[in-house]
């Protein structure tokens, strides 16, 4: 091999190292980092799975297909299924028809934040996919708490559960936050032990994991003293292979759908033309500026138009004025019709 020609080929970082050995063993060394470095150029240019380019056809003709998506949704295995859902959610797609149509029994996690699946399609969903162990439920404004009353009901290994991220969904969870916190009005036992689970909860028993980024202080002061069990908002474990260890469902640095679109370019499914709405929202309830803005202008305009009201009733009155002394005419239907009303006065 060409030692001159593999050095070039060789990047800045590796091309300055200082070696300190003769050129011999510069030279061996420099020809192992070269045929290191094209295995991994080799790695990381590696063409996509034919799987992946079905996935991204598939997601750019998905508007067309949604009609009859629940036909031919059968024959796609679990793991298809949610990357189609993922692909859906992005482009804003995503509704009751389109994952009920895709739901499988098999499903572990599902992400439906920003989207616009209702209460209807997330009971249908918990119903059919009762093994679900994490879910989405952030900036779901048709999301009320009847809808996580179903989930919770449904889905008895829920450990993990996504939610707030808009004003709707904040209150969402909020309300349901009941759900969540154990019923001993009628327990009847003189141990914990005697207590059946099934007796002091009203649903979500299993639920350990609550991401709520913008969570009010009473909130979090009622989980810590009555849902103990409930970690919020955990973060990520420093000590590897812990029994509390986070898993990685219960962190909201990514998608929770993430894993299933990874290997798949976004170029190949996104549609030429269309503006795609950003896929992530503020967590914060403070309003655009530009509403601000407006809000200000209104609520100042309200506070001038008396005065406004003022000044056109001035103006009128000096106008008349200046009309009455411009001649002698209009001076006399002016007294003319001042007497008028004395006299009808009297």
């Amino acid at each position: 091999m060409d030692i001159r020609k593999s050095e070039e080929k060789l990047p800045k970082s590796l091309k300055n190292l200082n070696l300190n050995t003769n050129r011999g063993q510069k030279n061996e060394t420099l020809v192992s980092a070269y045929l290191a470095f094209s295995r991994i150029s080799a790695l990381k240019s590696k063409p996509p799975s034919l799987v992946s380019l079905c996935l991204g056809v598939i997601g750019k003709h998905l508007e067309e297909m949604i009609p009859c998506l629940p036909d031919i949704s059968i024959i796609f295995p679990a793991d298809i299924k949610l990357s189609i859902a993922a692909i859906a959610r992005r482009r804003k797609l995503l509704d009751d028809h389109v994952i009920v149509s895709l739901a499988d029994s098999s499903w572990e996690i599902l992400d439906v934040s920003g989207s616009d699946v209702s209460n209807s399609g997330l009971a249908k969903v918990a119903e059919m996919c009762k093994s679900l162990r994490a879910v989405d439920i952030s900036r779901c404004n048709k999301i009320t708490s009847i809808g996580v009353s179903e989930l919770v009901q449904h889905c008895r290994s829920l450990e993990a559960l996504r939610c707030g991220g808009c004003p709707g969904s904040e209150s969402t969870i909020r309300r349901s936050l009941i759900i969540f916190k154990p019923n001993l009005s009628n327990v009847e036992g003189e141990t914990w032990e005697e207590l059946d689970i099934t007796e002091i909860g009203h649903g979500g028993q299993s639920l350990r994991w609550l991401v709520w980024p913008r969570i009010d202080k009473d909130s979090l002061a009622m989980l810590s003293s009555e849902c103990p069990r409930i970690v919020v908002n955990p973060k990520p474990s420093l000590v590897a292979y812990r029994r509390d260890e986070v898993p990685q469902e219960a962190l909201p640095d990514v998608a929770l759908d993430e894993p299933f679109i990874k290997d798949i370019d976004p170029k190949t499914w996104v549609v030429t033309g269309v503006v795609q709405k950003p896929t992530s929202f503020p967590l914060s309830n403070e309003l655009p500026i530009a509403e601000k803005f407006r809000l200000a202008y209104a609520e100042r305009d309200a506070r001038l138009a008396p005065k406004r009201a003022k000044n056109a009733r001035q103006q009128q009155r000096r106008a008349e004025r200046d009309w009455m002394m411009s001649s002698n005419k209009a001076k006399a239907m002016f007294l003319a019709s001042m007497a008028t009303r004395s006299l009808y006065k009297s």
